[in-house]
């Protein structure tokens, strides 16, 4: 996390609407400082993420926070393009799977990808977003 008050930037994809809203909500209570963009489905959040990368890299989200299950381009397709494309060659953005699953495989899947930092359940909670966040400036 910035410790030089810098607003930490969130990606949050997900492409439940009312889950966006409240998670937005969520993390504001947490962090005071954010600046949160939220895209409701991979495809497009890929392409932000091109565009940002392309026009100033250094403007990457400080964390982005990914559902699995979404329509057009789902979260698993969403870090393969993420990794083929090179997308953040430094390593500036930091992956958390967010989702309802309760499925082992799918948290033994995060585990697999290196790109994913960790896997949160929802519903999300401000205590849920501090520990995130605590845990990621401890590492």
């Amino acid at each position: 996390m910035n410790t030089n008050n810098q607003a930490v930037s969130i990606l949050l994809v997900d492409d439940d609407e009312i889950n966006n809203f409240i998670s937005i909500k969520l993390i504001k209570k947490a962090l005071l400082t954010t600046e949160i963009m939220a895209c409701l489905n991979g495809k497009f959040a890929i392409d932000q993420l091109v565009e940002i990368q392309r026009k100033d890299p250094s403007k990457l989200p400080d964390y982005i926070l990914l559902d699995i299950n979404m329509p057009i381009m789902n979260g698993w397709e969403f870090l393969d393009e993420y990794k083929r494309l090179n997308i953040d060659p430094l390593g500036k953005s930091k992956i958390f799977i967010i989702s309802s699953s309760v499925f082992s495989n799918d948290i033994n899947k995060a585990r697999s990808y290196p790109l994913v930092h960790s896997f949160i359940s929802k519903p999300l909670s401000v205590e849920k977003i501090k520990e995130m966040f605590e845990a990621d400036k401890a590492v």
